[in-house]
C-alpha cells in the first residue's frame, strides 16, 4: 500500500544535491553562450533574469569545450553578461495524467488556458525512441475520419502515419478540424505548431468546438514564438500521444505543421553552426525529421493514427521538406489549389494521393468499387482539356462517354461541408450507390472480413 509521504520520498531520493553553475559570457540574438555548467546536449538550464528577479528556461543545444550554448523558451530580455546558468541534471519532460483531457498546454506541458494546474506525478521525456518496430501490431482496423473523400477513395488504418500536403490557403486546418470532430479515436492530441496567434482560439472554439475539446490535448506554440518552443511542442504533442497509447487507447495526432517544425530546427542548426545543405537546410533537419514521425504508429498496447500537415513551398511537391516526409510515411493526401479555386471543397487530389494501407483494411468489394471510381476519373482527366473545349464528340470511346456521365456524380461524392457528419456507414453507402456495387454489410465493420492482405510494395 503506497504511503501519503512516497511522493515525497521519492522526489528526495531523485534530488542531486550538488547544483553545477555557470555563467553567461554572451548574447547572440537567439543564442546565449555561457562558461559553464557541466551538461549534456538536450539538458534544462535555468538563466537567472536579475533585473526581473526572476529566470527563463533554456536548452542546452551545443557543446564547445567550456562554452555552453543555450537557446531559451522565452524572451532573451533583461539576460545579461554574468547571469548565473544552473543546470537542472534533466532532459525537457511533460506531467502527463487523464486530467490533460480538455486543455491547452504550451512547448514545455504547461496550462495556458487558465483552468488550473494539472495535478501529475508521472512524466514522459518529450525526447524518446521510436517502438522497437518487432513489437508493432499490424495494422488491421479501419479509422473513420468523417471525411468521405478519405474513409473512401483513401481509406486509413488505425496506427497509420498520413501526410496533407498544400500550399497556404488551400484548407489544410480545415480539414484536420473535421477529422477531430468526427473521427472515432478515443484521443485527439493536436500540436499547432508556428501557427499565427489569431488562429489559435478560432481552432479551439469553432473548428473543434466544446464537444471536440473534450477528448482532445492541443498544444500550442505560435509563430512569435523562440524556435527552440516551437521545436519543443512538437515533441511534447508526441510524447501526450504516447502516454494514451500505453493506456490502451487508439489516438489520433494532428500536427500542424511539420514544415515549421522543420524551419524551427533550421534556425537553431544555422545558429550553432551547422552548414545549410538543401536549400539552407542543415543536414540535422533530416535526421530528425524520421526521428519524430517514426514514434507513432502501433505498439503492444495502443495506437496512433497521425495526420502531419506539410506546408509546400510555392506548391513544389519535390521540395526537399515535402520529399523526406514523403518518403517517411504511410501515405499522402494532397490537396489541390486549382480544386479549392473552384469551391471543390475538402480539395483533395485523389489522382495525386495515396493510402498504402488501404487495400489492407478495406473489404474486396469495397475495393472494386474504389477502382471504379479511380478509373472514372482517370479516364475522365485523360481528356479533361478536350472535354472543356468541346472538342471531344460522344461516341468515340465508351470508356469516356461512362466517365464524362458518371464526373457530375463523382464531384457531388467528393465534395462535403465542413459541418457535415458522415459515419462510415453513409460513406460506403454512398459509394455502393455511385458504382452500383453491392458492398456486403460486413465490410462496414471496424475490421472488415476478406481484406486484401497486399503488402505496402504493391499498394504503392
Amino acid at each position: 500500500m503506497k504511503s501519503f509521504f512516497d511522493k515525497y520520498i521519492q522526489a528526495v531520493e531523485e534530488t542531486d544535491t550538488i547544483k553545477y553553475t555557470g555563467a553567461v559570457s554572451a548574447v547572440k540574438g537567439l543564442m546565449i553562450e555561457s562558461n559553464g555548467p557541466r551538461c549534456v546536449i538536450g539538458e534544462i538550464c535555468r538563466i537567472e533574469v536579475p533585473s526581473e528577479k526572476s529566470s527563463v528556461m533554456a536548452e542546452v543545444v551545443g557543446l564547445e569545450g567550456n562554452i555552453v550554448r543555450l537557446m531559451v523558451f522565452g524572451e532573451t530580455k533583461g539576460i545579461e553578461v554574468g547571469s548565473t546558468v544552473t543546470a537542472s541534471g534533466a532532459v525537457l519532460e511533460v506531467p502527463v495524467s487523464e486530467k490533460l483531457l480538455g486543455r491547452v498546454v504550451d512547448a514545455t506541458g504547461t496550462p495556458i488556458d487558465g483552468k488550473g494546474d494539472i495535478a501529475s506525478d508521472a512524466y514522459y521525456p518529450a525526447l524518446a525512441p521510436a517502438p522497437n518496430p518487432l513489437e508493432r501490431k499490424p495494422i488491421k482496423k479501419r479509422l473513420a475520419t468523417g471525411v468521405r473523400a478519405i474513409d473512401s477513395l483513401l481509406t486509413v488504418g488505425k496506427g497509420q502515419r498520413i501526410g496533407i500536403f498544400a500550399g497556404s490557403g488551400v484548407g489544410k486546418s480545415t480539414l484536420l478540424s473535421v477529422i477531430a470532430q468526427n473521427s472515432v479515436a478515443d484521443v485527439n492530441v493536436i500540436g499547432l505548431i508556428g501557427e499565427r496567434g489569431r488562429e489559435v482560439p478560432e481552432f479551439i472554439e469553432h473548428d473543434l468546438g466544446k464537444e471536440g475539446l473534450k477528448r482532445s490535448v492541443v498544444v500550442v506554440s505560435t509563430s512569435d514564438q523562440p524556435s527552440i518552443a516551437r521545436l519543443r511542442a512538437a515533441y511534447v504533442c508526441t510524447a501526450i500521444a504516447e502516454f494514451f497509447r500505453d493506456q490502451g487507447k487508439d489516438v489520433v495526432l494532428m500536427m500542424d505543421s511539420v514544415t515549421r517544425f522543420a524551419h524551427a530546427q533550421r534556425e537553431i542548426g544555422l545558429a550553432t553552426g551547422e552548414p545549410p545543405a538543401q536549400r539552407g537546410y542543415p543536414p540535422s533537419v533530416f535526421d530528425m525529421i524520421p526521428r519524430l514521425l517514426e514514434r507513432t504508429g502501433t505498439n503492444a498496447k495502443g495506437s496512433i493514427t497521425a495526420f502531419y500537415t506539410v506546408l509546400v513551398d510555392g506548391d513544389d511537391m519535390n521540395e526537399p521538406i515535402a520529399d523526406k516526409v514523403r518518403g517517411t510515411l504511410d501515405g499522402h493526401i494532397v490537396l489541390s489549389r486549382a480544386l479549392a479555386d473552384r469551391q471543390h471543397y475538402p480539395a483533395i487530389d485523389v489522382a495525386k494521393s495515396i493510402s498504402r494501407l488501404n487495400k489492407r483494411v478495406s473489404g474486396p468489394e469495397t475495393m472494386k468499387a474504389v477502382t471504379k471510381v479511380k478509373k472514372w476519373m482517370a479516364d475522365y482527366a485523360s481528356q479533361e482539356d478536350m472535354i472543356l473545349a468541346g472538342v471531344y464528340q460522344k461516341g468515340n470511346s465508351p470508356e469516356i462517354d461512362e466517365a464524362i456521365d458518371k464526373h457530375p456524380a463523382i464531384e457531388e461524392f467528393l465534395c462535403q461541408d465542413p459541418g457535415e457528419h458522415l459515419t462510415i456507414d453513409d460513406t460506403l453507402n454512398k459509394l455502393s450507390e455511385l458504382t452500383g456495387i453491392n458492398i456486403p454489410k460486413e465490410e462496414y465493420s471496424e475490421s472488415p472480413a476478406n481484406a486484401h492482405p497486399t503488402f505496402d510494395i504493391l499498394a504503392k
